[in-house]
């Protein structure tokens, strides 16, 4: 007589631990995107400063992947979908999401661009994709919501000459929702996304900044703190964390990726606490708390994959 074990029924197939991972990482990324952009802003840096760094970077490293690649310089998306893909993640965006501070206070865009991507990546993965929901990951997402609220609260006040700012952080989440919805769709690869984004960043933002603003503003910054911009902003951000967030659509779908964005409040916080000094305060660290139960629902959701 022979025992034969067999896996668990409720075991996590690893393409979905891979995007879960993924999706992490993105979340980590534009976490220290927030607080690094808010150390660079005191320190005298301007939304343009941020956005036009970023792309001098990635747009070259990008460049150099797409010519060492066994593909080359084509890339494996039509003229229309890598024009789409621009739209939605390249320029317009970052001048939303950062050209929103002008009118909006951090507290705003750190609420609305992520709870708008994940509210909007779930309608549009049910209407457009017919992609089903079930009750558990939405209970998981009303959970990361309101522990994204407790994280932010604090900080977010309401006032008639925000209204603006705050409809450009809610354009901004659903540009990035709807990528998710095509991203699923279309099944581009994520270097080939990333690489579009960056370039047409290079190419549309950049020449414009040197001629405008020039590199007085980023070389009177201190070595180390340009060096963690370049870095976070430039490779992590423009590079890394685009193609994770791409491959968790792929691995995970965009109603499930769409959940990652709820995290980055949190994990700005935790990153940015070291940079101003702040104390964790009760209801902030509730809403950590918060995050984390909600993520635990969705990923027993996805146990089904």
């Amino acid at each position: 007589m022979s025992l034969v074990l067999s896996p668990p029924a409720l075991a996590i197939a690893p393409e979905t631990r891979v995007g879960f991972a993924a999706g992490l990482a993105a979340a980590a990324i534009w976490g220290a995107y927030l607080a690094l952009s808010s150390a660079g802003v005191a320190a005298g840096l301007n939304g343009y400063d941020v956005a036009a760094l970023r792309y001098m970077v990635a747009g070259p490293i990008m460049l150099g992947v797409l010519v060492l690649r066994r593909e080359g310089l084509r890339l494996r998306m039509s003229v229309l979908q890598g024009v789409t893909v621009a739209v939605l993640l390249g320029p317009p965006f970052v001048l939303l999401s950062v050209g929103g501070y002008a009118f909006a206070p951090l507290a705003h865009g750190s609420v609305l661009v992520p709870a708008s991507l994940t509210l909007g990546g779930l309608a549009l993965s049910r209407v457009v994709l017919g992609e089903r929901l079930g009750l558990q990951r939405l209970v998981g997402v009303g959970i990361m919501l309101l522990g994204l609220g407790l994280v932010v609260g604090r900080g977010a006040s309401v006032s008639a000459a925000a209204i603006g700012g705050d409809a450009m952080f809610v354009l901004a989440g659903l540009s990035w929702a709807a990528f998710a919805a095509l991203q699923q769709r279309w099944r581009l690869p994520a270097v080939d996304v990333t690489a579009v984004v960056g370039v047409a960043g290079l190419v549309a933002l950049v020449p414009g900044y040197l001629v405008l603003r020039g590199t007085d503003a980023l070389a009177a910054l201190p070595a180390g703190m340009l060096a963690a911009q370049i870095v976070v902003q430039g490779i992590l951000s423009g590079v890394v964390a685009m193609i994770a967030f791409a491959a968790s659509v792929r691995l995970l779908g965009a109603a499930r990726a769409a959940t990652f964005p709820a995290l980055v409040p949190g994990f700005a916080l935790v990153i940015g606490l070291p940079l101003t000094g702040q104390a964790l305060v009760g209801s902030q660290a509730i809403g950590l708390v918060a995050l984390g139960l909600g993520l635990v629902s969705v990923l027993g959701a996805a146990r089904m994959r």
